[in-house]
């Protein structure tokens, strides 16, 4: 039985070029879709599990990376964008019509990834983003449904597929979060 990820990478991760300069982000709107303009390569791309993160259908995790959040605008349709949840964390900016959400922002400024917004790498019209580098909150598919007897199969198509499973976000990614806790501490003492 074949493990469906991602319909971006269940073929294989494909590779970025190195070179991505930015793009847009397009929602599955056929009329006036929403667009959302990116400056940059994307950081931190990986697999995500959560219950939270858009999944195109089919798929059992989302793929999501950060962007500095001044790299974000919208270009197009932004009327009609919404936030689908305004007590998360992450503030995700949703298609009303189709539900694609375009970008994920954090307004607490005292949260570690304040300054970084969360999007959909596979919305580019452009190719070339940085590739999924790991997977986080794996167990969390539970929650969505995902039959906890599957797990084995799941992580074992992860790392076959270049993407360490964590049950959290990568070691790095944990670091900088501990480090801005410390920092905050350091300050507050």
């Amino acid at each position: 039985m074949t493990v469906h990820i991602h319909p971006a990478v269940d073929q294989g991760v494909k590779q970025g070029s190195g070179s991505f300069a930015g793009g847009t982000l397009v929602c599955k709107c056929q009329d006036r879709p929403v667009k959302v303009g990116i400056k940059g390569d994307v950081a931190h791309n990986h697999a995500c599990g959560c219950t939270k993160c858009w999944k195109p259908d089919g798929a059992t995790f989302s793929v999501v990376a950060v962007v500095p959040r001044d790299n974000v605008t919208v270009l197009e349709n932004g009327d009609k964008l919404h936030v689908v949840d305004a007590s998360a964390t992450i503030q995700r900016h949703a298609c009303k019509v189709c539900g694609t959400h375009m970008y994920g922002r954090i307004e607490n400024k005292s949260h570690p990834f304040y300054g970084l917004d969360f999007i959909h790498p596979e919305l580019f019209q452009e190719g070339g983003s940085a590739a999924p580098e790991f997977a986080a909150f794996v167990s969390s598919v539970i929650e969505s449904g995902v039959d906890p007897s599957e797990m084995p199969g799941i992580r074992a198509r992860l790392k076959e597929l270049g993407l360490e499973p964590y049950d959290c976000l990568s070691p790095g990614l944990m670091d900088a979060i501990a480090t801005s806790v410390a920092k905050s501490q350091q300050k507050a003492a």
